[in-house]
């Protein structure tokens, strides 16, 4: 189920989504900023883009950003590890709310990328 043109367009859901990863603290200058929030448009767009986040995701992000999908791998992890460790704590735990992950340190890039798609489709999207 993905989002479509009666629910919000795609510079509305770049809104969304940048409010979204600037409130749980991943800095801007990075460039894991940028491939977040792709990833996380990407995902609501069209969920099957999830389905392989390293043989389909990443390939198609680092296509975009003509780099390689290892870097795009790296870059978003290195934004998930600044945000979880100098980032907005209450952010990040309403993200997670009573996943329990909050106490197994910081979630993969594929369970972030997953609990941020789907926060913002609750919370924002009707």
């Amino acid at each position: 189920m993905g989002i479509n043109e009666h629910t919000t367009d795609e510079k509305e859901l770049e809104l969304i989504v940048t409010r979204f990863i600037r409130k749980v603290g991943v800095p801007l200058h990075i460039k894991g900023y940028e491939y977040l929030r792709t990833a996380i448009m990407l995902v609501m767009t069209d969920y099957s883009n999830f389905d392989s986040v390293t043989k389909v995701l990443y390939p198609t992000i680092a296509k975009k950003y003509q780099t390689t999908a290892t870097r795009v791998e790296r870059a978003i992890r290195h934004a998930i590890e600044i945000s979880w460790s100098r980032g907005n704590l209450f952010s990040l735990y309403e993200m997670l709310g009573d996943s329990g992950q909050v106490y197994d340190g910081r979630p993969t890039n594929s369970e972030f990328i997953a609990l941020a798609a789907d926060n913002i489709r609750l919370k924002h999207l009707k």
